[in-house]
């Protein structure tokens, strides 16, 4: 027997374990009235331990990813407050966090989590202090990412910049790659140039990464560089840690094994992006004059992929160019 709750706001309730799908079958309702009296007495059910269990792994998650996507606004809104209450026991975390990265990676699905972002904030400055959410936390900055390339705003407002920068100094490789590619969509809007360049420590940590032991550590890291050395200030800052140094290292290295040529290609872009920036200031075009044999063997090897030629040649026009 069915009981029902008073506050017109809810749905009618089942007892026990038959509330959870009760409830999750009222979310395939086309009315949006009936869909968001779901959710609200889902928001309400979830704080008892066993039935917020049951919701996360009752393959119940999909639907609520499909909800994101709703076309009434407050059943997403409603949708995202029950995501919030369920990533916050420990119970639901990993399994919702895995749902919302596999949304995330479709552009409309990153789109539908925008109003996410400040509360997805909030959870890695939780999540900062406790060893066993690893996994967690890469979801998290992966999630990010995925958002903040469509749009950075969200992110730069909720205190993005000065949080991903204590992930970049993390013992695991995958949270370093995930903080930097974060990091690097965060440094697309002039906006988020400015705060990285104003970050204390931050384009140090940058330039030490672009040592790391990890190929895509390196590569979101030059491609943070890339972006902030458009601005004046960006140029600055970089020319005087002596990035360019470790940037024509990088342009150095060799690449003997096709495979070896295919990862590094990004990293490689994005460091002759970087360069090409950096010799807009005439300290910059100085220096990278003295290396000019490197740049122009790069964008003249007929081994060599396009795309880096392209960037090769756009680096040497720049260097040599005089008023």
């Amino acid at each position: 027997m069915a009981g029902v709750r008073a506050d017109p706001t809810w749905a009618p309730v089942a007892f026990g374990r038959r509330a959870v799908p009760q409830l999750f079958e009222e979310l395939q309702e086309p009315e949006p009235g009936r869909r968001l009296r779901a959710l609200a007495s889902l928001c309400d059910l979830v704080h008892d331990p066993e039935l917020l269990y049951q919701a996360v792994n009752g393959g119940f998650m999909e639907q609520l990813a499909v909800l994101l996507e709703d076309e009434d606004p407050l059943v997403k809104v409603k949708t995202c407050e029950l995501l919030h209450q369920l990533t916050a026991h420990s119970a639901g975390r990993t399994s919702v966090h895995r749902v919302l990265n596999r949304l995330a990676l479709l552009p409309a699905g990153a789109e539908s989590l925008l109003s996410l972002v400040p509360k997805l904030m909030l959870k890695l400055r939780h999540e900062e202090d406790e060893e066993e959410e690893e996994e967690v936390q890469v979801l998290l900055l992966s999630t990010i990412a995925c958002c903040s390339r469509l749009d950075a705003q969200p992110s730069l407002s909720s205190d993005g910049v000065s949080l991903l920068r204590r992930k970049l100094s993390h013992r695991r490789p995958d949270i370093r790659r995930e903080a930097a590619a974060a990091m690097m969509a965060l440094s697309v809007p002039v906006d988020g140039k400015r705060q990285v360049c104003e970050e204390e420590e931050l384009l140090p940590v940058l330039l030490h990464l672009l040592q790391d032991e990890d190929v895509d550590v390196r590569t979101n890291a030059a491609g943070v560089i890339m972006n902030v050395a458009i601005i004046t200030a960006g140029k600055q800052r970089c020319l005087g840690l002596d990035v360019i140094t470790v940037l024509l290292s990088l342009l150095s290295e060799e690449e003997q094994e096709e495979e070896k040529r295919r990862r590094r290609k990004a990293l490689v872009v994005y460091s002759l992006r970087a360069l090409t920036a950096l010799a807009e200031a005439p300290d910059g075009r100085h220096l990278l004059l003295e290396h000019l044999p490197l740049l122009v063997r790069r964008s003249q090897d007929a081994e060599e992929d396009q795309e880096v030629r392209r960037a090769a040649q756009t680096a040497v026009e720049v260097v040599t160019w005089t008023p």
